[in-house]
Order: structure tokens, then C-alpha cells, then sequence
């Protein structure tokens, strides 16, 4: 039997680029359907954010996320552009985000293409893997879409032209997430249990194998 992980995502969280991996690494060894659910971060959902937060909080994530990612042989840097428009020294969150907006879009297209799961890695690595400078100019983002089995000028022209329903299908994975308990991410969820983070990657298994987790043949 088929299972299903609903899999709660943002293009500007790096745990959610060092999970991505481990969760297709799982899609392709096991049966189980991960079913991408592209939100926006915490940044642009809760107006205010960054500015309630500990001013040593991002600085620790970002030494955090470098460590984690030298644990997992994967390549890490901070991205360029950040896909937030904000303000570090103050918090401040424009509220023109063309970044984000656009990648979250073409994040659900591409999942709406049947090909969530691939997009989100290629595309992840592109921003966060330290590699490239101005991943949104050049043909990066195509190249990246192409390596996920997707047409970048076919997916812009959807999220041009549904853009109101592709808005529509995100703000119910919110509220989807919300319902299961959660507001962060990468939360993964399995039979209304959720699992926040890529750390909780191993638990996730451990709960999937007591139903009846089996090997792809």
C-alpha cells in the first residue's frame, strides 16, 4: 500500500533545502507518494516576524544550517538574491515580495505538473547551495527546471495566466498546516501527524514502518 507524506515547503527556509534530498531519496527508494505543499515563509505569512524575534536567531541559523549541510555532503551558501526582500538590521519585511511570490507560484505549477518533488531539489540546490550568484537572472532557473523534467517558459506562462488559482491552492496548504498543528517548515505529515524539520526525517520513518512502510521493488 501507497503511503502518503504531505510535505510542507518554502523556497527561503534552508532546512527545507537540506531536507528536500532525503525526502526524494525516500520517494525513490520506498513506496510513498510525497505530496509537495508549496507555502510562503513565516516572514511573508505573519506581518512583524523577524522583528519579534532574538536578534542572534538568524545567525545561528545560518551557522546551524552550514554545519548540518557539511554533515550531509551537501553543498550550502547563503543565497544571492535572498528570495525575501527585508531588512536585517531592522526586520523589516517589504511588502513587494517578487521573489518569493514567484517562486512559491511556480513551486505549486510544477507540483500541479506532477513533478513537485524534482523542482523543489533543483531548484533549492540553485539558491542554496552556495554555487551560483544571481540565480534568478541568465538561464539558471530554467536549467534548473529542465534538470526537474519541466519547461520554465511553460510554467511561467501558468503562473501568469491562474495566477489567482495558483494563490488559491497555497493559501489552502496554509491553512492546512495550521490544522495539523504546525506553522513551520519543513513539516512533514503523515496521517494528520506532524513532523517539523529535516532532524525529524529518521522519526518519520520509524512512524511510516509501523504502517506497513515497504521497499520500491
Amino acid at each position: 500500500m501507497t503511503l502518503e507524506v504531505e510535505v510542507f515547503w518554502s523556497f527561503r527556509s534552508p532546512y527545507s533545502y537540506l531536507a528536500a534530498p532525503r525526502l526524494a531519496e525516500i520517494a525513490r527508494d520506498y513506496d510513498v507518494e510525497m505530496r509537495v505543499r508549496p507555502v510562503y515563509p513565516l516572514a511573508v505569512r505573519v506581518e512583524g516576524f523577524f522583528k519579534r524575534q532574538d536578534r542572534r536567531w538568524p545567525m545561528y541559523v545560518a551557522r546551524d544550517a552550514f554545519r548540518t549541510a557539511q554533515m550531509l555532503g551537501l553543498p550550502f551558501g547563503p543565497p544571492r538574491p535572498d528570495p525575501i526582500v527585508m531588512d536585517f538590521s531592522t526586520g523589516e519585511v517589504a511588502k513587494d515580495q517578487p521573489y518569493i511570490g514567484r517562486l512559491t507560484r511556480l513551486g505549486q505549477a510544477a507540483v500541479e505538473a506532477g513533478h513537485g518533488l524534482p523542482f523543489i531539489v533543483e531548484v533549492s540546490r540553485l539558491i542554496w547551495g552556495g554555487e551560483v550568484q544571481g540565480w534568478d537572472q541568465g538561464d539558471h532557473l530554467a536549467q534548473a527546471t529542465a534538470r526537474a523534467g519541466l519547461d520554465l517558459a511553460t510554467l511561467e506562462r501558468r503562473i501568469a495566466t491562474d495566477a489567482d488559482r495558483l494563490e488559491t491552492a497555497i493559501q489552502e496548504s496554509h491553512a492546512r498546516m495550521e490544522d495539523v498543528g504546525h506553522w513551520g517548515v519543513p513539516t512533514m505529515v503523515f496521517q494528520d501527524e506532524p513532523f517539523f524539520g529535516q532532524d525529524r526525517i529518521e522519526t518519520l520513518l520509524w512512524r511510516m514502518r509501523q504502517h506497513g512502510l515497504a521497499a520500491r521493488s
